[in-house]
């Protein structure tokens, strides 16, 4: 299953109403604090999973001496 772009999605959701009511019904979406929260999680999860994991740090310590 492809992934949907989070990111034209999560703008196309802020351009239209969050809630709508009709003879049928009523839709409500997630919110917006919500949908970038989620796209924040994904983005995570897909940099954890990739080969190059960006910077990572390491702290060194200097060995060898003992007192």
């Amino acid at each position: 299953m492809a992934d949907p772009d989070l990111d034209s999605v999560i703008e196309e959701n802020a351009e239209g109403p969050a809630e709508v009511t009709g003879d049928s019904g009523s839709v409500k979406q997630h919110s917006l604090a919500d949908q970038i929260a989620a796209d924040r999680y994904l983005n995570s999860k897909a940099a954890a999973r990739s080969e190059s994991r960006g910077i990572m740090l390491t702290k060194l310590k200097a060995g060898g001496g003992t007192s």
